[in-house]
């Protein structure tokens, strides 16, 4: 067996990287969605016990249940989140170090010749 290309295994890690930043992302749309849900489960609540608006039992049931569901969803969005967060800086770390290994040498400036 022949060792892997460095080039094609940073690629393969860019794409990785690339993946998890979209997987993070949709992540923190979640988060925003469970922090409203919460918000609002917590004013249909406050707006039933004090009475407004004649809303009843079954609302006052529906805003616990809201309340309870985006607390749920809050924490395990944001478990997901740092952990997605921890791999995307291990792949990056990983990256540099491939990166690192290569034998890169600098480039002297020189004017470019127009054709």
């Amino acid at each position: 067996m022949t060792e892997a290309d460095p080039t094609d295994e940073i690629s393969d890690l860019e794409d990785r990287i690339a993946a998890l930043a979209e997987i993070a992302e949709r992540c923190r749309k979640y988060i925003l969605a469970s922090k409203i849900a919460i918000g609002g489960g917590a004013a249909l609540l406050l707006i039933t016990i004090l009475g407004l608006f004649g809303t009843g039992q079954t609302a006052a049931l529906g805003s616990v249940a809201l309340v309870l569901g985006g607390i749920v969803s809050l924490g395990s969005n944001v478990s997901t989140l740092r952990q997605t967060d921890e791999a995307i800086g291990a792949a990056e770390a990983r990256r540099s170090a491939l990166i690192s290994s290569f034998d890169l040498r600098v480039v002297a400036d020189t004017p470019m010749k127009l054709v």
